[in-house]
């Protein structure tokens, strides 16, 4: 019996010292106007909360929450000014959020007591003081683009014009015996002899373009056994490609030779290129302009410049002989350059890119803090 009495009394010792609170908080705190605070406290699994709150001047607090973190609210209450005694079960240790909010315009001054009663002795000394843990959190924000997968060929056809050939030729465009009087003849002692150089001409498959001329003045036989000297140059004259000449003139126009063979002895004549204006003056014996001009008992010259490559010309004689008359020998050569076109048919590779869209994705990370017990 004694010893039934003894087992009784200590079984509720350890129920009576398991049973008595511990603080956790007795505090006050103000609380500006428009403004909230919030306190943060950690629970032992199996902990009975007592909360007790009061305005000290007995003002309305809009409102009051008790929410064990994060989110799942345990109690609330709006427009008070005191609890006794609320009392909630930890179910599991976690961190509660106190939470107290003033929206009136002047600041409240409030008396906090929070107590905790623990499930056991294993407990009782368990810390309510609360440290924050950072921690991270990975997202992926998702989004499409287009990437490039291969290429599409295709072929585009393109015509283009290409020279295909060109001929150089001489063309011979005046070869003439003129007669020319002395001064005593009762026909003039000068005279003129005209002619015109081939137009440039353009056609969609062919051009053709002057691109030099030559004259030749030999004065009887003279003139005519000098001609006949230069015709010999001609087996001389290196062929190269399309190049086709058929006189000492030609020969000279083109650049094949430099000089040719004039004689030394025979009756001469003055001779003179220009144009048509002043062969009228010429002819009226007025001072007059000219391109190139010469006396003896031959001459010659080419032309290159592009201005004096197309148009008419005057080739003006004067014979100074008082008795003898004389037969001079004109001759003019032009060097034409002819160009064939061809249309050529390419077939260009183009190379179109193909793109698919894919999703990417890149991590985001976001650091935050959180409450958590103490160990």
């Amino acid at each position: 019996m004694k010893l039934k009495l003894t087992l009784i009394l200590f079984f509720c010792t350890i129920v009576t010292s398991a049973q008595e609170s511990v603080e956790v908080t007795d505090q006050k705190i103000k609380i500006s106007a428009l403004n909230e605070q919030i306190l943060y406290f950690g629970f032992a699994a199996g902990d009975k909360i007592i909360f007790n709150f009061e305005e000290i001047d007995n003002k309305e607090l809009k409102e009051l929450e008790i929410i064990e973190y994060p989110d799942n609210s345990k109690f609330s209450d709006f427009k008070t000014s005191k609890i006794e005694n609320k009392t909630f079960l930890v179910s599991k240790t976690s961190v509660y959020k106190f939470r107290f909010k003033n929206t009136s315009l002047g600041g409240r001054i409030c008396k906090l007591k929070i107590q905790r009663i623990p499930a056991n002795e294993s407990t009782i000394n368990f810390n309510c003081a609360v440290v924050w843990e950072t921690k991270e959190e990975t997202t992926y924000n998702k989004y499409y683009k287009d990437v490039q997968i291969g290429y599409d060929t295709i072929y585009k056809e393109r015509i283009v014009k290409e020279l295909v050939k060109t001929e150089i030729r001489e063309e011979q465009i005046l070869d003439k015996l003129q007669r020319v009087h002395s001064v005593t003849n009762p026909n003039p002692s000068r005279t003129n002899i005209f002619f015109t150089l081939p137009t440039d001409q353009k056609t969609p498959y062919k051009s053709t373009k002057l691109i030099s001329w030559a004259y030749w003045v030999g004065v009887d036989a003279a003139g005519g056994n000098a001609w006949k000297e230069n015709m010999k140059i001609l087996a001389n004259v290196t062929k190269e490609g399309a190049v086709y000449v058929t006189t000492p003139l030609g020969a000279l126009a083109v650049g094949a030779v430099a000089e040719l063979f004039v004689p030394k002895l025979g009756e001469d004549v003055s001779y003179f290129i220009s144009d048509g204006i002043n062969k009228e003056l010429f002819m009226l014996e007025q001072p007059f302009k000219v391109f190139d001009q010469g006396k003896g008992m031959a001459g010659y010259r080419n032309f290159t410049d592009s201005n004096l490559c197309q148009g008419q010309f005057f080739i003006l004689l004067s014979n100074d002989n008082v008795m003898l008359g004389i037969d001079t020998q004109i001759k003019v050569s032009a060097i034409i350059e002819t160009k064939y076109f061809e249309d050529k048919i390419y077939h260009d590779m183009i190379l179109n890119p193909k793109y698919e869209k894919k999703e990417f994705s890149d991590p985001v990370i976001k650091t935050y803090t959180i409450p958590v017990t103490s160990k």
